[in-house]
């Protein structure tokens, strides 16, 4: 028997970095992001042999315990250790798994589609597969979270989590006391296909460690740091305007919501920009972009590139004379998937 699960990677529109606990708890968060078609991705292969195997396939790292011995942590694959241990402790009553699990992602650590979380979620839906646990789509994300934040300790939003578990296009609200709604937004099919003739992916080559700039707009909204407060306000504001302008069809006003959430989003913390962004923004501007923003945290990882559909192969030709990598991607409507083969 096999079990294998997949979930859908996010592009962040607006509103990132409101889903930060440290914001949200005060304030309230709202975030605007659709999946699109990149995954990770998870199979397992129970055995009887009492042992445990994990393979990051694209890390090419791996990990191999004595069932009965897993370690409470790993500093090799923390996730893959840490949602194991979460699962028996909570749902297996303490009782040991023997198995064989392979993991991979369409996307490198640190890009910036929440490829991190996104694997925790695939993971927990192959569990959830495997085990038969009564966990619906919030109870996931809500898991996901917490193996991430509460017991590995990682720094990071909580809109990953919930975006790889619902899919679709999204409007998501974070409040304190763990309150989150997921808002599925109803988008016609030919807004969904203007869109997605209107982006281009650029990967700018540089996988950076999110942690340390969340950590410093933490210290920012906690030290209550005037600017850095008042640019997560805007940030959120955007979300709304952007989230009605994209219902309607407005993409002009997507379009400047895009750049003025980024001109914010550049401003809580002064990692999240730097000059190569910056001269790769304006040289994307200059070869037909109308607008553009780092996905994620910041410091690099994928830039999101917003252009007429008739300029796009102009600007796809130019920037494939840089060094990174140029991804044009759908959008997806289904959240993590899971199923068995049995042979």
């Amino acid at each position: 028997m096999l079990i294998r699960s997949k979930a859908p990677l996010r592009l962040g529109f607006a509103g990132g970095g409101t889903d930060i606990a440290a914001y949200y708890n005060l304030y309230g968060g709202y975030v605007l992001n659709a999946t699109i078609d990149m995954y990770a991705y998870c199979t397992l292969e129970p055995r009887d042999d009492n042992k445990i195997v994990f393979n990051a396939a694209d890390l090419e790292k791996g990990e191999e315990f004595a069932a009965d011995c897993c370690p409470a942590a790993s500093k090799n694959l923390p996730l893959h250790v840490g949602i194991y241990n979460r699962i028996i402790r909570d749902y297996n009553e303490g009782k040991p798994l023997s198995f064989i699990m392979t993991t991979y992602s369409d996307a490198v650590a640190g890009s910036g589609l929440g490829s991190s979380s996104t694997m925790v979620v695939a993971i927990i839906k192959a569990f959830t597969e495997w085990l038969n646990l009564p966990l619906g789509e919030y109870d996931i994300a809500s898991l996901a979270y917490k193996i991430e934040r509460e017991d590995l300790r990682l720094s990071g939003g909580k809109q990953d989590q919930y975006a790889a578990t619902f899919g679709g296009f999204n409007f998501m609200e974070f409040y304190d006391d763990e309150k989150v709604i997921v808002n599925p937004l109803r988008l016609k099919r030919w807004i969904r296909n203007e869109l997605e003739a209107s982006l281009v992916l650029y990967y700018t080559g540089v996988s950076r460690e999110s942690a340390s700039i969340i950590n410093k707009q933490i210290e920012n909204t906690e030290k209550k740091n005037e600017k850095s407060i008042d640019n997560m306000h805007e940030l959120k504001k955007q979300a709304v305007i952007m989230k009605e302008a994209l219902l309607k069809g407005d993409f002009k006003g997507f379009s400047n919501g895009l750049n003025k959430g980024w001109l914010a989003k550049r401003n809580i913390a002064e990692s999240i920009s730097n000059s190569a962004i910056d001269e790769l923004y304006q040289y994307a501007i200059d070869n037909g972009a109308e607008s553009a923003k780092i996905s994620g945290a910041g410091g690099g990882g994928f830039m999101m590139v917003y252009c007429n559909p008739c300029k796009r192969i102009k600007l796809i030709r130019a920037l494939k004379k840089k060094d990174g990598i140029v991804i044009t991607t759908s959008f997806t409507e289904t959240g993590t998937q899971a199923w068995t083969l049995y042979r």
